[in-house]
């Protein structure tokens, strides 16, 4: 209680015991009853503010640190790998021509390739301009570390030939990504790292309605990946010594 509402208390004391009309004695006591109602209503706002000053503080320290994490995000989303930036250099006319796509995200890069840069038109063996720019990716990636590269290939809707050696567009995707792996184990890439698999027409990236539509999805795709698969560790059965041989022993006659 405050010394206010104290003295006001005890000033309603003293004029009481002098003899204060009882009127006075009960303005003063509601007086007093006010003061310890605005004083109580004081305290209640200072707590009100204090709690609200903490749970400000809280929500600025929360927002510095989605801030920080969001920088943190952006620079790990930003920052490109040393096999980005190599094959970037060295693809860079592809690039330009738009022949080829690179793109690096969460630390999977992809390198994307129209299958005429590749390929001839129904064809799982690799041309020469294929050749060159599977060279850079294969200079890249050569003595990488706990790495996956899965080679994909994927086509349009149109069925293949007649008189393809592919029975299908299923063949015919699965046989050019196998014919990349080969080609980049060749070039050094580490074989127990590499995989391949063909997606046929069921994974297009545009509409194959159009002849561009259709370009777009006759591609091979090559991601780099961290290794998500070890292999297990074979053990080599020890060889046993040749148990003893028994004497012969004659025949029962």
């Amino acid at each position: 209680m405050s010394n206010r509402v104290i003295g006001v208390i005890g000033v309603a004391f003293v004029l009481g015991a002098c003899g204060v009309s009882k009127d006075e004695f009960a303005a003063a006591q509601k007086d007093a009853a006010n003061y310890k109602k605005q004083f109580t209503d004081e305290q209640a706002k200072t707590a009100a503010l204090e709690q609200k000053v903490t749970d400000l503080q809280a929500q600025n320290e929360t927002l510095t640190k989605s801030t920080t994490q969001l920088t943190e995000e952006k620079g790990q989303l930003e920052a490109k790998s040393k096999q980005y930036e190599e094959l970037a250099g060295s693809l860079k006319d592809q690039i330009q021509s738009g022949q080829v796509e690179i793109s690096e995200l969460r630390g999977k890069m992809t390198v994307k390739l129209k299958d005429k840069v590749v390929f001839g038109s129904g064809s799982a063996a690799i041309n020469k301009q294929g050749r060159d720019a599977l060279d850079a990716v294969a200079k890249a990636f050569q003595g990488l570390q706990g790495k996956t590269v899965v080679v994909a290939g994927y086509t349009d809707d149109v069925p293949v030939a007649g008189k393809s050696a592919f029975k299908d567009n299923w063949d015919l995707s699965t046989a050019r990504a196998v014919s990349v792996v080969r080609y980049l184990q060749t070039k050094g890439v580490e074989p127990k790292m590499l995989g391949a698999a063909g997606f046929s027409e069921y994974r297009p990236l545009a509409p194959n309605n159009t002849a561009d539509g259709r370009s777009q999805n006759r591609r091979i795709e090559i991601a780099l990946t961290a290794a998500d698969y070890t292999p297990p560790v074979v053990e080599t059965p020890t060889a046993q010594p040749a148990p003893a041989q028994q004497p012969a022993t004659e025949p029962a006659r």
